[in-house]
């Protein structure tokens, strides 16, 4: 075989790898959400849920897994996010059944287990709320990476709370993968598509 002959082959050669390469590319998952695989925060919690029962992480295995700080008081940022998750669920289809949603409260003076069970009630009854003590709170929002500041209000109860609003999927493996910033209640699309793409793999 000639010289020139070989060099055309194997430009041809390259030329076939390089599109294989990007076919395979192009078949990787592309997220909306921010990839934070890898990431050595948001890794786990031990927490009670609104009825009681201790939780982790590992209780969800095989399901894709939503974590969403906020209070039951909070005006507009939770509620709104809460029904946005809703309605992913909901266009999940079937996958649905594989999605688990924990409300994580960060204000547990006033966010007892019946209020967080009126609460949640109002989104989807597979939605669990889950709460730590006033002290292991701020360990909690450090190991996730949450800001929250209590704000004084006229009265000491009527208090609000300024707070991180963004949420953290993790793939049925438990292993966080995503965080989805808040959209103002424009997200549902994005993160049923998302969710579906860690069920998948």
């Amino acid at each position: 075989m000639t010289h020139a002959l070989l060099s055309r082959r194997h430009v041809l050669l390259s030329a076939l790898a390089a599109a294989a390469l990007a076919g395979c590319q192009a078949q990787k998952p592309s997220f909306t959400g921010i990839d934070i695989t890898g990431a050595d925060y948001a890794t786990g919690f031990d927490l009670t849920d609104q009825f009681g029962q201790r939780r982790t992480l590992g209780d969800f295995k095989g399901k894709a897994v939503v974590i969403f700080f906020g209070f039951t008081q909070c005006p507009d940022v939770c509620p709104t996010s809460l029904s946005e998750l809703a309605q992913a669920k909901q266009l999940l289809g079937p996958d649905g059944d594989r999605l688990q949603v924990l409300f994580v409260s960060i204000d547990p003076e006033r966010d007892t287990p019946e209020v967080m069970k009126e609460y949640m009630a109002n989104f989807d009854p597979s939605f669990l709320a889950l709460y730590t003590s006033v002290d292991g709170l701020p360990a909690l929002a450090k190991s996730f990476k949450i800001y929250y500041k209590k704000v004084d209000g006229p009265t000491p109860t009527s208090y609000t709370m300024d707070h991180s609003a963004g949420a953290y999927v993790y793939d049925p493996q438990g292993r966080v993968r995503l965080y989805h910033r808040y959209s103002n209640g424009q997200a549902a699309q994005a993160l049923a598509n998302d969710i579906k793409l860690l069920l998948a793999s």
